[in-house]
């Protein structure tokens, strides 16, 4: 028997030492927080994401009465940048959230689906998006998708 151990790399820092475009990124996706449909689970999500050419993306969960109808804020704001300037990479990626009490204190992650999302845009564009989860008492700083699913299954993983 072989063990495999896998580890991850995961920053957390105050917003204050983020460097400033990736503060401003910060402060987009908490704003773009306030364009959230949540009317089911009033868990409003915002993202907003840094394109290669400067430009800057933002995204919002849209709930839906049939749930699985809905869409999570990373993947509204991915494929909106895709579907726009879809000859732009995606280099940074920050999400925030809010509940009824207010911003949440510990960033939240994507889920998985999301995550399959954001790693194959990083395999479109053959380069890492770094991810920056907001919460009050700080942000986690991850340098790629990959460090959030170790055992990805990609294009690759068919041959």
């Amino acid at each position: 028997m072989k063990n495999i151990e896998l580890t991850v790399n995961i920053r957390h820092l105050a917003v204050e030492e983020l460097p400033e475009d990736e503060r401003m990124l910060v402060e987009k996706a908490i704003k773009a927080t306030d364009n959230s449909y949540a009317n089911y689970s009033h868990f409003r999500v915002g993202a907003a994401l840094l394109l290669d050419n400067g430009e800057v993306v933002i995204g919002a969960n849209q709930e839906n009465a049939v749930f699985p109808l809905g869409l999570c804020a990373e993947r509204t704001a991915i494929f909106a940048a895709q579907a726009q300037k879809p000859q732009h990479a995606i280099t940074k990626l920050a999400i925030a959230a809010r509940n009824e009490d207010g911003l949440v204190k510990t960033p939240v992650s994507p889920c998985g689906s999301c995550r399959q999302v954001i790693l194959e845009i990083e395999e479109r564009y053959h380069q890492p998006i770094r991810i920056l989860l907001y919460g009050t008492e700080g942000v986690y700083v991850i340098e790629s998708v990959r460090d959030l699913l170790p055992l990805c299954f990609v294009d690759d993983s068919m041959r």
